[in-house]
């Protein structure tokens, strides 16, 4: 994808043109590392979510989100129930997927049983090199991440939706090369 130029003169990778809430993102998170057990677990969670769906969608609804699930706290997340998930199916401001707000509850009571960080775990996958490619949807290292959180029994966790995970949390710089974040 093209990159373009901002009403405040700044070449922006193209994705995000066209909306402040992208561009605030772009701007602001997008490729930034993150790091931690709940932070990563938001990620992946809010990536799952996506899956099929846009991301600006997810944007919008990312603080109602993070409401319905306890800000993505693993163990409070972990002690969700059915019960929690029929509620969660009524409210109009969320991503009424079951199997996704499923996803979302079982992973972080998996989370919560194993001995390791998720975030050391993710990042264990950062790629040695940067790869050329900024347009790709996948990487040897998502695959491998994917393949990874499926055997620990995470669900929604595929190559394609892991790497934007990868972009997202700034395991990979996947700006344009004309991005003013390109080289930061």
């Amino acid at each position: 994808m093209d990159s373009f130029r901002g009403a405040d003169g700044k070449q922006r990778c193209g994705w995000c043109s066209g909306n402040d809430l992208y561009i605030d993102y772009h701007d602001n998170e997008w490729g930034r590392p993150v790091t931690g057990d709940n932070p990563i677990f938001e990620r992946i969670s809010l990536e799952g979510f996506q899956a099929g769906l846009n991301w600006l969608m997810i944007l919008k609804r990312r603080d109602h989100l993070r409401n319905a699930f306890k800000n993505f706290q693993i163990d409070a997340v972990a002690q969700m129930t059915e019960k929690d998930i029929d509620l969660l199916m009524t409210d109009p401001m969320l991503i009424r997927n079951r199997r996704k707000i499923s996803s979302v509850i079982e992973n972080a009571k998996l989370l919560s049983q194993i001995d390791i960080s998720i975030s050391d775990l993710v990042w264990s996958f950062k790629p040695k090199q940067e790869h050329e490619d900024f347009s790709r949807a996948t990487s040897p290292e998502s695959a491998e991440l994917s393949k990874e959180l499926k055997r620990l029994g995470l669900s929604f966790v595929g190559p394609t939706t892991m790497y934007a995970m990868m972009q997202s949390i700034g395991m990979v710089n996947d700006h344009h090369p004309e991005c003013y974040l390109k080289k930061s």
